[in-house]
This record gives C-alpha cells, structure tokens and sequence, in this order.
C-alpha cells in the first residue's frame, strides 16, 4: 500500500488525544525510508516529491507538533510568549501547520554561558516555527543520514561522543598509526555559514528555507538581521550544518591518487560536529597539503579556520577531544579525561554544595547524584579509573568541609558519625539512612562498540542492527534501576501503545495499570513504560469513557 493513502485516515481525527499514534509513527517511518532510498540511488527527483508528501501528510504534522511538546525546551517560549500545554492547543497547531505561507517570527535571542567563561548565543523560535522545523526535519534527516561522512558522529541519530573517541582510538592506537595530529577549530561555525550555499545545497523547500534563515532575531527590544549563519537554538540548525560539512571526509580522501599514496599518508578524519582532527604521517603533510584543502573547502561555505587554535600536534604531547585528553605513551594510546574537562566537573560539585549550605543530607545526595552518575557514565568507556579515584578524593575533601562548616562546635568524631558510614568494606561513605553518595570507583569501566558507519536508521536492513544497540544503551543507562531495566527488557525496548522505541531521548512515564487509588501496587507486574504523551492520551480516553 501507498504510504500516501495511509494518511487518508488521518482526515477523520477530531482531536488530539484520538490521534492513534502507531498508525501515525507507520506513515512517517514508511515514506523516510523511501526517501532515504531515492537518496541513495540519485533519484533526487522522486526525493523532492516523497518530501512534499510527508510534509503535508497530517500524520508527520503530529508528530513534528508531539516532538516539540515533549523535548527538554518545551516549556521555553519565543518571542510570542506561548507554549502549547494543552491538547486542545496541540491540536490547533497540528491543523494549523499546513498553511503555507506561514511567515516565520525573529528569534529570541538568550546568551549561554560557556565552560571557559564566554557566552553562547541562542535563538529560541516560537513554538509554531520550532513545530514546522520538526516537521521538515522529519523529510531532511533522511538525507541528511544517507548522504552523510562515514566518521561525522554529531547531531546524528544512534551516534555519541563516545563513537568519535572510538574511532580516534582506531585511527591513532596501533604501532603502526600516523604520529601527528591536526586540530580543527571553526570560528563560529553556526553563525557564519553562507546562507547563498545553504539555500544551493540543501535538498528542502528553498522557499521555507529563506525565511528561516532571514527571519532576524530580537535582542531586548531590538530587532538585528540575519545574514549568515543557522541560530543555535532551532531544531533544523544542526542538521544544516551537518549538511555544510558533510563532504569534507571524501575531500581528504581525493587528495591522493592510488591506494598506497593515501596508505602511506595515513590520513584520517573524525568530526563530532564542528570539532574534528586529521591525522597524517608528518607535520608537513598536515600544514602543507590538508590545511590548505580545509580553508578552500570552508571558503565554499562561508566558514574559516581559526588559525590560532587550528594546531598540529604529535601524538606523545597529546591533545584534548571532546573531553578527553588522547595522548601515546608507555606504548600505547591513552585516552583519559581532560584536566579541563575534570576540573569543570568538580567546580560544579563544589557550587552545588555551596548552594546547599543549609540543605538536609538528603537532598544534597539526590541532587550531587545525577551529577556524578552522568559524568561518570559520559567518560566510563575509556580510561579513567585513576582520574575516577582522585576526583573522589576530591570530592569527599569538599563534602567533609560541607559538613564542618555546618557544625563548628562538633568535634570531628561528631561530624563522621553523622554524615558518613562504613557499609561493608568501605568506610567513609556519605550517606544517611535511606540513600548513599555514589563513588566514582564504582562505575567501572565498560567497553563502547563503536557504530558502523556505514548503517543507516532510515533503511529497514539496518533495523536489527539499531534495536540491538539501542537495548545494550538502555541497559547500561538503566543500571542500578532494576524495575526500569526490567520493565524495558520486558516490552522490548516498546511503548505498549504506540509500538514506538522508549529511549532516553523520548523519555517515560511509569503506569499503573490498576491505579494506586483503586488498590494497585508497585509491584512490576503492575507497572508499563509509556511515552509522556501517550500516557496521557491513555488517561484522557479513559476519563472520557467513564463519562
């Protein structure tokens, strides 16, 4: 069947909560893996006419509205001050969605600061223009996807940080890899790439694609235009970056004519969206022939290399990647967190307890945690076991003077036996009755497997391969929250009601299949994940049956 006669269906829909969410999910997933096809076949005819059709396909329209109701900034406003709460207001952006000549607002501009003391800017459309944005996303990504550089592992579906320090290990790690190192830096990249290439280049309607990139932005009561760059803030802006720098692998790759000419060069390329290295077999190589390549390349684009901080490194010096130091020594490859990268960690463990002078033991070890856990996972991969025991060591010498300074008139036998207990083997834990501070030590190290660069979500060969990755990510992700992990395990990584995959990105909510107020437990057996938004699609047709 015709992926566009599915959504014939779609025409009957009354409101949002009788959205029947599996049969929308089937429409978009369908008509992406058909365009991911034609992309990849050359039929860029056949692929502009799939992407009209998913575009005013009211099953995409839902989905791109639910997308921007449930991501972390769905309660941060544009410059219209609205954000949709209701289902009702939901439902009225989803018709809305497929008027087309929507104009786009300016963005409202908020500065970030950054962990080296500057300040990020970032554009924050309004919640019609971040909905239409999710809703063309959802016709780009496949391309974007297919056409993309094997070892480009940012802002992409399925890849991480944790794949690009990978492949750097496969690239530097042997005996017999290149010695030296070119670090690049973009100055500026989102806001100084050419809005002339974007509007060439860039497989989506040009016309959609003009007024986001001009739309201007407000700063206070003043209104500034835009005339290069993708904002920090939108849904798309990634991906057209991406798409930008996309190229750049094969471009190295061109440089050299045969097969043992681009062995002996040893040329390598890792990007994690706008930082990357090359690596090559001498310096020369890298300043005379690659650097030159990299600014005609950019050129194109509107972009640059910061020719400061564009630096050529050998590998026993050492260089600092995505959090990470990577440096040879003893023989082999290290590759260990970054001083820069700890010490941010540990100031932010230190301003929290700062911030919590007066806080119970309690809340200071519910809100340090998800802090130690997310570091800890972030860098558990590769080698930080000695990092992991120092940082404890300092961690525990600020958590003793927390203490301290909250009892200056207890002695310090006082203070250990209020605040910190012997639990088996180990002494000095920080804990109280109900909960414990996690250790860094106990996160031991876990080996990631790297992704294929090859695979693509949106073909359904590749399916098998994703769930598999995925299931061994929601498992490590879920270590320690034994009903969770078992819960997922259990429903195959599903919602129960969409057939959607659960992930860290979608979020969940727990269920209660009876309720607690009717008698029902917490008892597993009783539980379901659902999605957020069907759990209270769930609710609400239950409510309005009983009525």
């Amino acid at each position: 069947m015709d992926a566009s006669n599915c959504d014939v269906a779609s025409t009957n829909w009354t409101h949002w909560h009788g959205i029947p969410w599996q049969s929308a999910f089937q429409v978009v997933g369908r008509l992406q893996a058909r365009i991911a096809k034609a992309t990849k076949a050359g039929e860029w005819r056949t692929v502009k006419r799939l992407q009209r059709l998913l575009i005013r396909s009211t099953s995409a329209g839902a989905c791109a509205v639910r997308r921007v109701t449930e991501n972390r900034g769905h309660k941060t406003p544009g410059i219209d001050r609205q954000t949709w709460s209701t289902p009702a207001e939901k439902w009225e952006a989803v018709k809305a969605l497929g008027d087309q000549h929507h104009k786009p607002l300016p963005l409202r501009r908020v500065w970030i600061p950054k962990a080296n003391g500057d300040r990020r800017p970032l554009g924050i459309p309004t919640m019609r223009d971040r909905a239409l944005q999710a809703l063309h996303l959802l016709a780009l990504d496949p391309v974007s996807e297919t056409t993309a550089d094997a070892h480009s592992y940012g802002f992409r579906r399925d890849r991480s940080t944790a794949d690009a320090i990978e492949q750097v290990r496969n690239a530097l790690g042997r005996k017999a890899s290149p010695q030296w190192v070119l670090e690049g830096d973009i100055k500026g990249c989102f806001d100084n790439i050419s809005h002339d290439w974007l509007l060439a280049h860039v497989p989506m309607d040009k016309r959609m694609l003009r007024k986001w990139l001009k739309a201007g932005y407000f700063e206070g009561n003043v209104l500034f235009p835009t005339d290069a760059g993708t904002p920090q803030g939108g849904i798309i802006s990634p991906v057209l970056s991406n798409l930008a720098l996309d190229g750049l692998q094969d471009e190295l790759a061109g440089m050299f004519r045969t097969v043992r000419e681009a062995r002996t060069a040893k040329v390598n390329f890792v990007r994690y969206a706008d930082d990357f290295i090359v690596t090559g077999s001498s310096k020369e190589l890298l300043e005379n022939e690659v650097r030159p390549r990299l600014r005609a390349f950019l050129a194109e684009r509107g972009l640059t290399l910061s020719e400061s901080k564009t630096t050529i490194t050998h590998v026993t010096d050492g260089f600092d990647f995505l959090g990470w130091h990577v440096r040879w020594r003893g023989g082999m490859l290290l590759t260990e967190p970054s001083k820069k990268n700890v010490g941010r960690f540990l100031d932010k463990v230190r301003v929290t307890l700062r911030s919590m002078r007066t806080a119970r033991q309690a809340d200071v070890i519910a809100k340090l945690n998800p802090i130690l856990r997310g570091w800890a996972g972030y860098h558990q991969s590769q080698m930080s076991t000695r990092t992991f025991a120092k940082a404890d060591h300092q961690i525990w010498q600020a958590l003793w003077r927390w203490a301290c300074r909250r009892h200056p008139n207890k002695g310090r036998r006082w203070i250990k036996a209020r605040y910190f207990r012997r639990i088996e083997n180990r002494d000095w834990l920080f804990a109280d009755k109900d909960q414990m501070l996690l250790t860094l030590t106990s996160f031991h190290k876990k080996r990631h497997v790297k992704i294929d660069g090859k695979r693509n979500p949106y073909d359904p060969a590749d399916e098998a391969y994703f769930d598999e990755r995925l299931a061994r990510r929601m498992a490590s992700s879920l270590a320690g929250r034994r009903k969770l992990a078992w819960l997922w395990q259990q429903q195959d990584g599903l919602c129960p009601l969409c057939f959607e995959r659960i992930t860290n990105a979608t979020r969940w909510h727990v269920h209660h299949v009876v309720k607690r107020s009717e008698g029902g437990t917490d008892a597993v057996s009783n539980l379901r994940l659902l999605h957020p938004t069907c759990h209270q699609q769930h609710h609400a047709n239950e409510s309005t049956v009983k009525t």
